[in-house]
Formats: structure tokens, C-alpha cells, sequence
């Protein structure tokens, strides 16, 4: 006997990385083994040099094709060193979580998302489709006029549960079509791969369904929201003391780091941190208490209990989780403890 391991990996198209995935037949009870793929396909490697080497790090269940196959998230190695690919971005941010593991960090990440149908939002008229009625009734709307694409949801939502993965919930968003789910909380390496395999199986289904799930950051020019990836952090001096809560916010809004963070949360940023639409704007920062408008909140159950959690809203929809998780880990852990 037999089973299917399906094989995902994140390859370098720029400025929004893509995922792969390819399936390979294992014998039953054998161990995913590292395999390769033609990187001059993925941009990852030139064609007269193309090899480039999948090392599996995270395996789950396949909640598509059930029975005992499997998914396997890879990061690439380049073959001739076994080092890791430039565009191996889960390599430095294991680095961090490592460095920094006796801050515990904990990230809960909020992904936004859109469906798109034949070029235009889910649920949105086929014709003049951009005057569909303003916002207002879809965030966490109920009904037919008010929701598109329940059932890509929720079949998304049970194969995140049968994979094992740590979603904690889902809701409708602002804009017709749009739509989020939560993963977390979990540490700093954690979080990036049970992001990307959701993501994975969001793209997945929604194939299924003859829709797009699209992750731009403004998926839909003029008077809409954006697409972000909320992102929810804590320390375990966080998690027990306000100063340390104030000191993270005052650690990511250093001036020297500002435009750090911004350019690692992901492509189009200056087109959805307008300061319009539950956004301040990229040029500005600051943080405060249950303000959506800051760049960073503090819950009001935060400031309540003097302890707890903050949230980035700047991170876009299409952010690389490695390359977030890494920034803030950093930045937050480094001011605490520099050496």
C-alpha cells in the first residue's frame, strides 16, 4: 500500500510570492523525504543551474483527500551547499524564534482575504459591478444579499480543523466578497507554518469552487477596504505586565525601525495605509487604546487588565507570516534584552 504526500513550498515570483505544489507517491509508513523541483520554473534558480532541494518542516493530515495521505510544507535548499534559498525566509526567522525563546512569544495572526469570480468580487453584479451597495451591512453579515461564499468558508474552515491546524475562527468582512480567518496563538515559526498551509488549503477549495481566493491589498480601487493580515502579539512579560505592553509599542515605533517593519508587511502597503478605512497612515505612527485608526491597538480588555496583548494593523494581506513574525520578535525581544 501506499499513500499521496503532497508537497508545498513557497517559490521567489516577486513582489507576492506564489505557492507550489507537487505530489509524490510514498510507501505507507515511510517518511516524507527531501526531494527537488526545477527552480528556474518558480523563479528560484536560472534554467542551465535549475535544481532546487524541498526539505520537509511541517506535516499534516490531508483533509482533501483524506485516508492516510498528507500534507508536507517544505522550505528550499539550494543543492550544491544545502543552505538555505534567498528566498528561505522560514530559515531566519527560525533563527530569531531560537534567540529569543525564553520571551515565549505568541502570535495570532488575522488573514484577509477576497473571492473573485470571473474578474470581479464573489456576489458582486455582473453588470456595473462596481457600484454595488456601499458598505456597511457585510461585516459579520447574515443573508443572501449581505454574504457571498459561505460554503468556501466553511469547507475551508472544517479542513483547517481535520488538518490539525491551530484556525480559531472566521468572520465576513467590510467589503462584499471578503472575507477572514484567524490562526494562532502559537510562537513565532509556528504561526508561519500553519499560515501558509491554511493558505494553502483556502487556494485549494476555492478551486473546487471555480473562485479565486486573492490576497491583494487592495483588491478593489476607491471607497473599499483594503485586505490586511492583523497581527496579534505578546511576550510573557506582556502577558503579565502593562509597562512591557507600553514597551513594545514604543520598541516597533522607534524611528529606526518603522520603515523596517513597513517593508517587510507585505506589497502595496502605501495604497491600503491611507489613513481612511480603519487604517492610519503610512507616514505617520502611533499606538493606542481600542483605536482601529492607530497603527498599533491595545485592546480596551487590555488596558483594562493591565496586561495581555497589542495588535500591528499594518501588516497587509499578502505578507510573507515568516518575515513578520521575524520582525516583531526581533524588534520587541531586542529592546528587552539586547544582547
Amino acid at each position: 500500500m501506499a499513500y499521496r504526500a503532497e508537497y508545498i513550498w513557497i517559490d521567489g515570483t516577486e513582489p507576492v510570492p506564489l505557492i507550489r505544489s507537487k505530489t509524490r507517491i510514498l510507501a505507507d509508513g515511510a517518511e516524507a523525504p527531501m526531494w527537488g523541483f526545477d527552480g528556474s520554473s518558480t523563479n528560484q534558480a536560472p534554467g542551465e543551474n535549475s535544481d532546487c532541494v524541498l526539505r520537509p518542516v511541517f506535516e499534516c493530515h490531508d483533509p482533501i483527500r483524506g485516508g492516510d495521505d498528507r500534507l508536507v510544507l517544505c522550505d528550499v535548499l539550494v543543492p550544491e551547499t544545502m543552505e538555505p534559498h534567498k528566498t528561505n525566509t522560514r530559515a531566519a526567522c527560525k533563527e530569531v524564534a531560537e534567540r529569543f525563546a525564553d520571551h515565549e512569544a505568541w502570535f495570532g495572526m488575522e488573514q484577509e482575504y477576497t473571492f473573485f469570480e470571473e474578474g470581479r468580487p464573489l456576489g458582486w453584479p455582473s453588470e456595473g459591478y462596481y457600484y454595488p451597495a456601499p458598505q456597511g451591512p457585510y461585516y459579520c453579515g447574515v443573508g443572501a444579499i449581505e454574504i457571498a461564499g459561505r460554503e468556501i468558508v466553511e469547507a475551508h474552515t472544517t479542513a483547517c480543523m481535520q488538518a490539525g491546524l491551530a484556525i480559531s475562527g472566521t468572520n465576513a468582512e467590510v467589503m462584499l466578497g471578503q472575507w477572514e480567518f484567524q490562526i494562532g496563538p502559537l510562537g513565532p515559526l509556528e504561526v508561519g507554518d500553519h499560515m501558509w498551509m491554511a493558505r494553502y488549503l483556502l487556494y485549494r477549495i476555492a478551486e473546487d469552487f471555480g473562485v479565486n481566493a486573492s490576497v491583494s491589498a487592495k483588491p478593489i480601487k476607491g471607497d473599499w477596504n483594503g485586505a490586511g493580515c492583523h497581527t496579534n502579539f505578546s511576550t510573557n512579560a506582556m502577558r503579565e505586565n502593562y509597562d512591557a505592553i507600553i514597551a513594545a509599542c514604543e520598541a516597533i515605533g522607534a524611528a529606526d525601525k518603522v520603515e523596517e517593519h513597513l517593508e517587510g508587511y507585505g506589497h502595496g502597503y502605501e495604497e491600503r495605509l491611507t489613513g481612511q478605512h480603519e487604517t492610519a497612515h503610512f507616514s505617520e505612527y502611533r499606538y493606542g487604546v481600542s483605536d482601529r485608526g492607530a497603527s498599533v491597538r491595545i485592546p480596551w480588555q487590555v488596558a483594562q487588565d493591565k496586561k495581555g496583548y497589542i495588535e500591528d494593523r499594518r501588516p497587509n494581506a499578502n505578507i510573507d507570516p515568516y518575515v513578520v513574525s521575524r520582525i516583531i520578535t526581533n524588534t520587541v525581544c531586542s529592546a528587552i534584552d539586547p544582547a
